[in-house]
């Protein structure tokens, strides 16, 4: 029975429901599904809730505040309003749907993203604060929305997204609030605001009082002996914190040293993990962790590598997890002590203190309810310090030799902190929210899309924010600047309505602005798609290279891009005997590879000029899908080729999204078989990599899978836990485009003359460096060299014949002479590629024979 079954049903204002009935049929389902007992602050907010107040709700981390949004969803279900859940993430608003599917059953929940929506019309939504804010801008108090639970709500003070969280209280009067986290500091303005402008009572309900207490510890200790000590105190599972993705994998791998668990966790640690693929590179580095009861848990890493840390944790199989501060915006694992590195971090600008709230964040998620009775906090002193420390315990009472000792001096530059720095973290509130607000073109149109007094409706929005005056003034000015913009260029147009004082305002093309709103520069990819010649052998590429221009940068890639690069030109520029004052100067102007650069910031100032949105969006030329295809590289690969193993899912993120983009941009019309079979090869990759990100993305443009009648629904990847993905060899378009880039790999490097690397990859063939300098030899006698560039790749050089488990192939090598001869001859090994995620080749031959020979695997 879900929670929807048991709520009575009302028949509006004339048949109200009784709250404490409400609010005692909600704590029966709690502790009958659950076993849970409601705490006194969750029962005050659904009291408040329940009689239509607004409630503010900071309190600690595990205090309960997901149960008390569940209960804002029942109450407003029961009233028979609709109701809107937001979270700063995708990630969350996805786990949260599916929990709520649970709870009210598949019917009553539906999801909003900027990729997909899956029952967009039911009664409880899940969102980002993004979606919301502009559904309000273009509704406004109209809006079909009766009451808004927003997450996370210390987001508000994010300079680049706050004003998200700003906008629904602004637009939205006729709603009912529940804003909550545990870092909110002084909430009185927000009080004061909501019950302003809703008219209802504002209820802030705040504690310190943790279901588990915390324990704060302040150690002058080596890290090694501390972390030591917590597992012999049984203080584990025990996440250290530390503030870059490089520290916290240097202190997994130097933890192996101590041993963390015993054989009978290390023996289920090796049950559970099973026929779990580990990749190359990062991967095998965190099987070897985890099978030691060591988990590493960062941005960088792949979710299907973050996914297997949880479970093992949660399964209470991972003593130790090395991490990142991420941790504060939520892992779901049982963590009993927080440990911190250092408390001070690197925000993108300098090395700061930490903040109160980010403090906070991190240690509330020491010590869970229903796992610990206590929590612990333990902050590390600064090396230095503990050297000191150290040198001091040695020389013990002795006057003189305390004299004598060299006190260690922190580094130049170093930020530090103390136990008394710390000590007053504990203490203090986290620091108050501040207001950032933005004006957009995307926010003037959503305005203008509601219809009405266009005028009146922007008044109240840039008046009565939560910016001071100065910040408004501002703000109208650049508004009033966009509007003439939108103006000029036809895109709003003002029309007379008998009666009203001023003219109203309306899009003239609502189709197109739609299309632009969320995604301003895809109108511009489409019109740029016509600019390009269907017949050149590099179309696909180059509507490749449109999409990746519109997409935002994954700035790690492309500094890699660039060091490589730059390594490069460096040493061709010292091979040719240029000075080193001329080498700095050229080196200025080498970056990561911009294709198509000139063409695409023409064409956009001319689009510009007809769509000014666009102003408001970056274009950023940059090759990277692009790059993985022209060099053939497999996905490990190319993350070996840049090193950026502590990012690679990053990288892996970015391949998924430019496969969303070029699924919902290019047009049919635009689409030859060959950019079908690149996009058919990038979602392959993609899912073979890490099939959660693109499972969860088709399942919900498909719809989420119910049982037809409202049923349960699916989550993504539910069915499958740990498995693999299905058999690379499934999809055979996308496969025969991974056994060609497997062949042309083996061709470049020939090309190249990079024999070492080829015996790398082909070591398991029999296929070593040596081999291949000999079987190569006999080319190289008569040619000079191998051709790589796009006519060398072309289908015409490709052979195929498929078997039932085996597929026979012949890569032509493109010799100057045009002769083309010349072959690499291979057979694929389908079982084995189903098994490794990836094509299996097994090198046969390099011959000079025919085309009948070259595929005899016995030749």
């Amino acid at each position: 029975m879900t929670l929807t079954d048991r709520l009575p049903r009302t028949s509006g204002p004339d048949n109200p429901i009784d709250p404490a009935d409400l609010v005692e049929i909600f704590a029966d389902w709690a502790f009958d599904e659950r076993g849970l007992s409601l705490y006194p602050a969750q029962e005050e907010s659904l009291l408040e809730l329940v009689t239509g107040a607004n409630v503010i709700l900071s309190t600690p981390t595990g205090s309960g505040k997901s149960l008390v949004a569940m209960g804002a969803h029942a109450a407003a279900l029961a009233r028979g309003e609709r109701t809107f859940y937001t979270a700063p993430i995708k990630a969350l608003v996805s786990e949260k749907f599916f929990a709520l599917c649970e709870v009210f059953g598949a019917d009553k929940v539906g999801m909003l993203t900027g990729d997909a929506a899956v029952n967009e019309k039911a009664p409880i939504i899940c969102c980002t604060a993004e979606i919301l804010a502009n559904l309000a801008l273009r509704t406004g108090s109209g809006a079909d929305v009766g009451s808004v639970v927003m997450d996370e709500f210390h987001f508000y003070a994010d300079p680049s997204r706050g004003w998200a969280w700003q906008v629904p209280i602004v637009e939205l009067p006729q709603a009912q609030f529940l804003l909550m986290s545990a870092t909110l500091g002084d909430t009185s303005f927000f009080a004061g605001d909501l019950t302003r402008r809703t008219g209802r009572e504002t209820a802030e309900i705040t504690s310190v009082d943790r279901p588990v207490p915390l324990h704060f510890r302040y150690v002058v200790e080596p890290l090694h002996e501390t972390i030591t000590e917590l597992l012999g105190t049984k203080e584990a599972p025990v996440y250290i914190v530390h503030f870059t993705q490089q520290a916290a994998v240097e202190r997994a791998q130097a933890l192996m040293s101590v041993n963390v668990t015993s054989k009978e966790d290390k023996a289920a640690i090796a049950e559970t993990i099973g026929a779990f693929r580990f990749t190359s590179g990062f991967g095998r580095t965190l099987s070897r962790l985890v099978r030691h009861g060591i988990g590493v848990h960062h941005a960088g890493m792949l979710p299907r590598y973050r996914r297997l840390v949880e479970t093992l944790a949660q399964a209470g199989l991972l003593k130790v997890i090395c991490g990142t501060d991420t941790l504060g915006v939520g892992i779901n694992v049982p963590i009993r002590t927080v440990l911190f590195t250092a408390l001070s971090k690197y925000d993108g600008r300098r090395v700061r203190p930490l903040k109160a709230r980010e403090f906070h964040q991190i240690a509330g998620r020491a010590g869970r309810a229903g796992y610990d009775t206590v929590g612990t906090v333990v902050a590390q002193a600064p090396e230095h310090d503990i050297e000191n420390a150290k040198a001091l315990a040695k020389a013990g009472d002795d006057p003189k030799k305390r004299r004598k000792i060299q006190r260690k001096q922190p580094p130049e530059g170093f930020v530090g902190w103390s136990q008394t720095s710390f000590e007053k973290l504990q203490q203090a509130s986290p620091e108050a929210l501040t207001s950032h607000f933005e004006v957009t073109h995307a926010m003037l149109l959503n305005v203008v899309s509601r219809g009405g007094d266009t005028y009146a409706a922007m008044r109240h929005l840039l008046t009565d924010n939560h910016e001071p005056r100065r910040r408004q003034l501002k703000h109208m000015l650049r508004a009033i600047a966009i509007y003439r913009a939108l103006r000029s260029a036809g895109v709003v147009e003002e029309y007379r309505v008998e009666g009203a004082e001023r003219p109203r305002v309306r899009i003239v093309d609502e189709l197109q602005l739609d299309f632009a709103l969320n995604q301003p520069l895809s109108p511009f990819a489409l019109a740029v798609f016509e600019l390009l010649d269907q017949e050149s052998p590099d179309y696909a590429l180059d509507v490749l290279s449109v999409v990746e221009s519109t997409l935002d940068d994954p700035r790690q890639i492309l500094a890699a891009q660039q060091n490589k690069a730059r390594g490069e030109a460096i040493a061709a520029m010292k091979a040719d005997g240029i000075e080193y004052e001329e080498r700095m100067a050229r080196l200025e102007e080498v970056t990561h590879p911009k294709p198509l650069d000139e063409m695409l910031h023409a064409a956009l100032a001319t689009y510009r000029g007809g769509a000014p949105w666009v102003a408001d969006a970056v274009l950023s030329p940059k090759s990277v899908v692009r790059d993985m295809s022209e060099r053939a590289m497999t996905f490990t690969e190319y993350v070996s080729h840049y090193q950026l193993a502590r990012s690679e899912g990053l990288v892996l993120r970015y391949l998924a999204d430019a496969y969303r983009a070029l699924r919902q941009t290019v047009p049919e019309h635009a689409r030859t078989e060959e950019l079908t079979d690149l996009i058919e090869w990038l979602g392959e990759l993609v899912r073979q990599t890490d099939s959660s990100l693109l499972d969860e993305w088709e399942k919900l443009a498909a719809g989420a899978d119910t049982d037809g009648a409202g049923g349960e629904v699916t989550p993504p990847g539910a069915d499958v836990g740990l498995a693999a993905p299905s058999g690379v060899t499934g999809n055979a378009r996308a496969f025969r485009v991974l056994v060609r880039n497997a062949m042309f790999r083996r061709v470049e490097l020939a090309a190249l003359s990079r024999l070492d690397e080829l015996g790398a990859l082909d070591a398991d063939a029999g296929w070593t460096a040596a081999r291949w300098r000999e079987a190569l030899a006999p080319y190289f006698e008569i040619h000079d060299r191998i051709g790589f560039g796009p006519q060398a790749r072309g289908p015409e050089l490709f052979d195929l014949t498929e078997e039932a488990d085996r597929w026979l192939v012949r890569q032509v090598l493109d010799d100057p002479a045009g002769d083309r001869d010349w072959a690499i001859t291979a057979e694929i090994d389908l079982a084995a590629s189903d098994e490794a995620g990836e094509a299996v080749v097994w090198v046969t031959a390099v011959t000079d024979g025919s085309p009948t020979e070259a595929l005899d695997p016995q030749a």
